[in-house]
């Protein structure tokens, strides 16, 4: 099977939910993927070989599902994980990124010694939608030296125009 079939199969695993978190939002629920271990690792071996290019030296991987995703690829990739938070879960001392939504704004953070200057980062989520979290991830990574080696995202919502807001490689293994 190509790599094309593969994604289609992937595709088809994962769950529609009308109407959340708000009316008229279509959410692609992953968790349907994830508990499918024949879905799981072929969503991580496909992941896991599109990322490797970017010889990262840490995934950065957002709340909380990309949590899931960014853990298992950086034991695939050889790589550090750091976490980035929502404000105030992180423990030590950290740094923060405050960014527009679409009514407010939110903050993620990230701690302070989680990256080296010069070391190269993946910054890693379940989706990207409209790229505002993202955003303020590689906001952060460059913030504290780090070298932004791209994006990756296992679901993209490509009509939201996410990937516009984002410099430099922008990485997805399954768009809608």
């Amino acid at each position: 099977m190509n790599s094309d079939d593969r994604v289609t199969a992937l595709k088809s695993v994962i769950r529609d939910v009308p109407d959340f978190p708000k009316k008229g939002i279509v959410f692609k629920d992953i968790t349907t993927l994830l508990k499918e271990p024949r879905a799981f690792r072929e969503a991580m071996d496909l992941f896991a070989d599109l990322c490797q290019p970017m010889r990262p030296d840490k995934v950065v991987a957002i709340e909380s599902r990309g949590f899931i995703l960014g853990s298992v690829l950086a034991d695939r990739l050889g790589a550090g994980f750091v976490p980035v938070r929502k404000q105030g879960k992180l423990p030590a001392a950290r740094v923060g990124c405050t960014y527009d939504l679409e009514y407010g704004t939110d903050c993620v953070e990230i701690h302070e010694d989680a990256l080296v200057r010069g070391e190269r980062a993946l910054v890693v989520d379940d989706v990207i939608a409209t790229g505002g979290t993202a955003r303020a991830t590689g906001q952060l990574v460059r913030q504290l030296g780090a070298e932004l080696a791209g994006y990756a995202f296992l679901v993209e919502l490509s009509f939201l125009s996410g990937r516009a807001k984002l410099e430099g490689n922008v990485l997805s293994l399954i768009r809608y």
